[in-house]
């Protein structure tokens, strides 16, 4: 099952926003995937598939290991899908 981290600077705010926000567009596209909200220190511990951060977050992506996507406008639900669809069905090759 395809593992999406959603990450931001302590683990719970912007990273839950996004998470909820991920898991409605999954829920729509009948995608299952394992979505969790992680703060910044802790992601770089681990190893997934996706990870998915503010773009205020560009600098601090080193020793992330997975493919890692950026939001501009967390509110933006359809910027948000975007994003989100576009790595997953570059992840699926």
């Amino acid at each position: 099952m395809l593992s999406i981290y959603c990450i931001c600077g302590m683990g719970f705010g912007t990273s839950i926003m996004l998470k909820i926000a991920i898991d409605d567009v999954l829920a729509e596209h009948k995608i299952k995937a394992d979505v969790s909200a992680w703060d910044l220190g802790s992601a770089k511990g681990v190893k997934g598939d996706l990870f998915v951060m503010s773009s205020d977050m560009k600098k601090n992506v080193d020793g992330i290991e997975g493919k890692i996507v950026f939001v501009n406008n967390l509110t933006d639900e359809g910027e948000v899908a975007d994003v989100v669809l576009k790595a997953i069905k570059e992840l699926e090759g």
